[in-house]
This record gives C-alpha cells, sequence and structure tokens, in this order.
C-alpha cells in the first residue's frame, strides 16, 4: 500500500473490532527501511527530553498494524 505521509496526518485510527484508539498527530520513520514505522496519536513535544520516546511506548500503533487506509485507518485485529 502507497499513501503519503502528509495524507495520515489528523486520520482517525479505529481498533479491527470498530473501537476508536484516537488521530494520528505524528509519523514515526524507520530511515533503515525508509519506511513508517509508527503512527502516534496525538502530539509530542520534541523540545522535551524523552517525549518521542515516551510517546512511542505509551501512544502509538506499530504501522505493520494497518490494514487498509481511507478516510480513517483501519487495523488488522
Amino acid at each position: 500500500m502507497t499513501v503519503t505521509i502528509s495524507s495520515l496526518y489528523g486520520k482517525k485510527i479505529m481498533s479491527g473490532t470498530g473501537r476508536w484508539l484516537g488521530e494520528v498527530g505524528e509519523v514515526v520513520i524507520d530511515l533503515e527501511q525508509g519506511s513508517v514505522s509508527h503512527l502516534l496519536l496525538g502530539k509530542i513535544d520534541a523540545n522535551e527530553p524523552g517525549e518521542v520516546i515516551k510517546g512511542l511506548f505509551k501512544n502509538s500503533v506499530e504501522y505493520k498494524r494497518v490494514r487498509e487506509v481511507g478516510n480513517t485507518i483501519l487495523l488488522k485485529n
């Protein structure tokens, strides 16, 4: 599946069972792989030490869990 990174921002994320999880606030790129790694729910204050790492573990979805990107982002079960 090919999408632009900018098109992901603000999209709602739904679980495979239809539960609303949040909206994409940040997109994390794996530069070594050249692909999206995680979708963060909400914005992160990058000026605060440790906020990015904390956000990855607390408020994110691994992109490999994405089943479909449309008006909303639907995750695999």
